[in-house]
């Protein structure tokens, strides 16, 4: 009896172990779908423009910082379209406050640079489709980095950040949600 109980609390053991946490993103503001908060505010959006909310848990060993991207690969650009870069985001954060992606209320963690995205400028820009081109997703990414700084500013293109993120990353979660016009 002692021996089958033994062998089964072991298995169990080991089962538990396969479901291992790992690097994890969430957010309180948002759900499968862009909401009129997130949505741009302007090109023919009528939203709020506020940055999600965004938390993250179960950081790997040896993260020194992180960035966060907001991308769009159904615009009909032939490239996709970047809607949010952060990065230099120090290792001590455990996310971003809603809003943090509007510059002027100074919500980004200390450190944190906020480059250029595809309106040509530094900060959040939300969902704003073209009418009538059907679901876009909208892919919030978290990136655990091994390296404190990336070396870059805010005039960094998404390109030039997305390459320095793809050399540095140890981990990377995502959260998606849709929108359409």
């Amino acid at each position: 009896m002692k021996k089958t109980f033994l062998t089964l609390f072991t298995t169990i053991l080991i089962s538990l172990s396969c479901f291992a946490q790992t690097f994890t993103l969430k957010s309180n503001d948002i759900g499968g779908q862009a909401t009129k908060e997130q949505v741009f505010n302007s090109f023919g959006c009528t939203g709020d423009n506020k940055s999600p909310q965004l938390s993250w848990s179960n950081v790997p060993e040896g993260t020194q910082s992180f960035a966060v991207t907001m991308y769009d690969p159904d615009a009909p650009t032939g490239s996709g379209w970047w809607h949010w870069v952060v990065f230099d985001i120090p290792a001590t954060e455990t996310g971003l406050k809603q809003s943090a992606g509007n510059l002027s209320l100074n919500l980004a963690p200390k450190g944190a640079i906020q480059s250029n995205t595809d309106f040509g400028q530094p900060g959040y820009g939300g969902p704003c489709p073209p009418e009538g081109h059907g679901f876009h997703q909208y892919i919030i990414t978290v990136y655990a980095l091994k390296t404190a700084k990336l070396g870059l500013d805010k005039t960094a293109t998404p390109a030039m950040v997305g390459y320095n993120l793809n050399s540095n990353t140890l981990a990377k979660a995502s959260l998606v949600m849709y929108y359409k016009r």
